[in-house]
């Protein structure tokens, strides 16, 4: 039997980042994973592929131009499957050539089979080989599980990989359908929908919350939803899909709570993911999965309630994102052979890929009124930057968020082009503790994008001269009347 310092079970963002790290402390690791070739459900069908549709989107239909060129305007006439699939196949071939050298390089093994749990210390690999399916066994000293999640399928949905997909089928497969109905309106389903509307295909949107996206600040939401409104796109918050059936023809349709019906040619469902655990054999090793398969973890050291097993990424919940993922990661591997983690107090940027991006850090508005901490805000808005007229923007805010007395930065809302590295420059000073003068006080290239944070932290600053209210203002005085 073959023994590790570390078995890593998911080759994705946090699995990867743990097992490269791990060899760098001169520990012996393997990665396993089911799929043939290495990058989890990141590469394979979830971040990269997601990420490059959009940019072939944006690219093919021509869209960042037509501020200028009008609405009418196409880089290319008509837009098929192909123009879609062939970015995405480059994309992935790439992606999987660089982490398979990153693993070479750092002596990181990988064995392409599905493992499971045998014992605590023991994972079981089965994997085909010479055309028969064989049981290879390992035994590790510390075990990671980021075997990451896969796509909610309830059972009353008829998904049939030919019209009614879920995000997975979606994009191993993408194709350019007359019209489309998204259901759910989280971040997987927000982006495409609003990707598949700038290729100026119908999309109607099926979201059983009133509110999108609820941990973003909401005026940047409220941004994003005019500009989908804007360009045609048929929301239906507050709405919950009761069920799919198909019409003569054969094309779905969705049948709402409220007795409306939506009829497309397409439907992705999208509303919702779940942690892939339930082929770990969890009960041999102590662990049990929630509901929807995940794992609970201390968030600092990400140990589950088997001290040697940590588990990180999407299989633990939220934030989900790769990001994260990957430092989560970074972490699980110090902890695991006596280095010491870094203090978890930065705030991690959040983006959503959507059309236009959003992207954000540290404290929200709500979030600010719910804690207590008195706050002002400013706006720069992209189309009356010279940057952002030079581009034909005419969406897109910047929002910076403050404490009103110590004048600290302590939230950066970014909705518009770009706002995923925008949103980075406040990232810095936020985390490090800087005011609102930094912006003031210092030039920025011009033109820019980012000059946007000097207007944003200007329109504060005019804000905060404004006096506050005295907490217990003083009752005028009477005058007293003169004798006569």
């Amino acid at each position: 039997m073959a023994r590790f310092d570390f078995i890593v079970l998911g080759a994705g963002p946090a699995g990867r980042r743990a097992a490269i790290q791990a060899a760098k402390l001169g520990k012996s690791v393997v990665v396993v994973d089911d799929r043939a070739k290495v990058g989890g459900v990141s590469v394979h069908t979830g971040t990269i592929p997601s990420k490059t549709l959009r940019e072939t989107a944006l690219n093919l239909s021509g869209w960042r131009e037509r501020a200028f060129y009008g609405q009418g305007y196409r880089t290319r006439a008509t837009i098929c499957s192909d123009d879609l699939d062939q970015r995405i196949g480059k994309t992935f071939d790439y992606e999987v050539a660089v982490l398979e050298h990153q693993f070479a390089r750092n002596g990181v093994q990988t064995i392409a089979g599905r493992g499971y749990f045998k014992s605590a210390h023991e994972i079981a690999i089965k994997r085909e080989l010479g055309g028969s399916e064989i049981e290879e066994i390992i035994e590790g000293e510390k075990i990671l599980i980021s075997v990451g999640t896969r796509p909610y399928r309830p059972a009353h949905i008829p998904f049939n990989q030919t019209n009614v997909f879920d995000s997975d089928s979606f994009i191993l497969q993408p194709q350019m359908p007359s019209s489309l109905t998204v259901v759910g309106g989280g971040v997987i389903g927000l982006e495409y929908a609003t990707i598949f509307s700038a290729l100026d295909i119908p999309v109607t949107l099926i979201e059983p919350n009133e509110q999108l996206l609820p941990f973003m600040d909401r005026e940047i939401v409220d941004h994003l939803v005019q500009s989908m409104r804007e360009r045609g796109m048929c929301l239906r918050l507050g709405c919950s899909l009761s069920y799919v059936y198909f019409s003569e023809k054969g094309d779905p349709i969705c049948q709402l709570a409220d007795g409306r019906l939506i009829g497309s040619q397409m439907v992705l469902f999208a509303a919702g993911r779940e942690g892939s655990t339930s082929g770990l054999n969890l009960e041999a090793c102590g662990l049990e999965a929630d509901g929807r398969g995940r794992l609970e973890v201390d968030r600092t050291t990400f140990q589950t309630s088997v001290p040697h097993i940590y588990a990180a990424g999407d299989v633990i919940g939220f934030p989900s994102l790769a990001s994260t993922s990957m430092e989560q990661g970074r972490a699980v591997a110090c902890h695991a052979f006596g280095e010491p983690i870094c203090a978890d107090d930065q705030a991690p940027p959040y983006g959503v890929y959507a059309v236009p991006e959003l992207s954000s850090v540290g404290m929200t508005e709500d979030d600010a009124r719910k804690a207590g901490v008195p706050y002002e805000c400013g706006i720069a808005r992209f189309r009356e930057t010279s940057r952002g007229h030079i581009m034909g923007l005419e969406a897109g805010i910047l929002k910076l968020i403050c404490h009103r007395d110590t004048r600290k930065l302590i939230g950066v809302h970014v909705v518009g082009e770009g706002a995923s590295e925008l949103v980075h420059i406040g990232q810095a000073v936020l985390n490090l503790g800087g005011t609102i003068d930094y912006f003031v006080e210092n030039s920025f290239n011009y033109p820019t994008l980012a000059e946007g944070y000097k207007v944003a932290a200007l329109d504060l600053w005019n804000r905060l001269q404004i006096a506050p209210a005295k907490s217990s203002p003083e009752k005028p005085r009477r005058r007293k009347k003169k004798a006569a």
